[in-house]
């Protein structure tokens, strides 16, 4: 084997989880390694962040190189289902902490984490593929694939940032049904041309087919004249479109008249692409010397972009566990780790359901809302999906109550 590593921690993956988690570790005085599949900057979508991840980039030392990178400012999201049009300021939520965030190229800002991580004392090994995992003895050994051969790894503790590489759930056989039905998306980069149109570039629009709820768009702007721009649906409602996926995903944008009337200038440059079956569960989200941090671990739906929140608070939750056990302490992942964790992830869920059913739909769009209500909705929107004063963090269901108060 070329060039065998050790050590302190191992990363798999140099995505948001995989940076923030190594900036935590050379805080507690540990040597991480990341192992990065990709050559970077590479394209990712997950783009329009929430206020609630500034605190974790702050806790992790990593918020100045974001903040100097000149992404696209974020206050918040627009809502519209044809003639219906709900703003949300995150300003306005309940909880305590930062009310903006912003918008990224996830290719820029996914580098700009990295090369901040490095510079922070951190190894970041590009172009290197796990191939196996062995986490049976002392400590974790991966085979990895690199530029100049195959090699071992070895590490203290191996945490698992692969994203929707999912690299330690399919070699472990930890993955399990996400419990959402099969969801397909298409997606891509367009010059944008908005002008004239009151588009608010400071916000991420949400666009619902005006037939169907369960179908919706995204059109997260860029602060270089471009914009993200995707579609989800389950495939069954996106199987009459026809021709290339760029073709497809125009042509559902033209059945959307709010949608469209802001693209009659944009200049279709990127092809698209599109993925299914996204959604994604596991069986444990910790094992012996090991945890999965996000994606690697669970993905609900791209609807409240959650994801990267998600990402970066496994992170800053799984961090200090590993430097306590390495320094010899106990440590007890299920109850400080993964029931943590899933608080969150479940109350974003709630969402998530509610919306596909056109529960929270009907709430967004209610006129009458509580003012306690919307406080609470917009405390989860930015992404503060673990305050324990937010009635719908401790009681999800509550949301439930909410949906059948605005169903007329």
């Amino acid at each position: 084997m070329a060039g065998d590593l050790k050590a302190d921690v191992l990363i798999i993956g140099a995505g948001p989880s995989g940076s923030t988690a190594a900036a935590q570790l050379i805080k507690h005085g540990l040597k991480p390694v990341i192992l990065e599949r990709e050559q970077f900057p590479r394209f990712s979508i997950g783009e329009s962040l929430l206020p609630q991840c500034m605190v974790f980039l702050e806790e992790a030392g990593l918020l100045r190189p974001v903040v100097e990178a000149g992404f696209q400012y974020k206050e918040g999201a627009v809502f519209e289902r044809g003639p219906k049009y709900q703003l949300i300021d995150f300003r306005d939520k309940m909880s305590e902490g930062w009310s903006t965030t912003y918008q990224v190229p996830r290719g820029h800002f996914d580098m700009t984490l990295a090369d901040a991580t490095e510079k922070l004392g951190a190894e970041v090994r590009y172009g290197h593929e796990i191939q196996g995992v062995d986490v049976s003895g002392d400590q974790p050994r991966l085979t990895v694939k690199g530029p100049d051969g195959v090699y071992e790894a070895r590490g203290r503790f191996l945490l698992d940032a692969s994203g929707f590489g999912r690299v330690l759930p399919k070699l472990l056989k930890l993955e399990s049904p996400s419990g959402f039905p099969v969801r397909q998306a298409f997606f891509t980069h367009i010059e944008d041309r908005i002008s004239g149109t009151g588009f608010d570039r400071n916000k991420i629009l949400i666009t619902t087919h005006p037939e169907e709820v369960a179908v919706w768009f995204w059109l997260i702007p860029f602060s270089n004249g471009r914009s993200s721009i995707g579609v989800v649906a389950e495939p069954q409602l996106l199987a009459h479109l026809k021709g290339s996926e760029t073709e497809k995903l125009q042509q559902v944008i033209a059945e959307t008249p709010t949608l469209a009337r802001h693209l009659t200038k944009a200049v279709w440059d990127t092809p698209a692409r599109t993925l299914m079956g996204y959604s994604a569960n596991v069986s444990s989200l910790h094992g012996k010397n090991f945890a999965l941090l996000g994606n690697a671990g669970e993905f609900l739906d791209p609807v409240f972009s959650s994801g990267v929140t998600i990402a970066l608070k496994s992170s800053s939750l799984a961090c200090p566990l590993v430097a306590r056990q390495l320094a010899g302490a106990a440590v007890d992942w299920q109850s400080e780790y993964d029931l943590p964790l899933r608080k969150g992830v479940d109350a974003f869920r709630a969402f998530v359901e509610s919306w596909y059913r056109g529960g929270f739909q009907n709430i967004l769009f209610y006129p009458r809302k509580p003012a306690d209500a919307l406080g609470m909705i917009v405390g989860i929107l930015a992404g503060y999906a673990w305050d324990p004063k937010n009635r719908l963090v401790a009681e999800p269901r509550r949301l439930r109550a909410l949906e059948e108060l605005c169903a007329n």
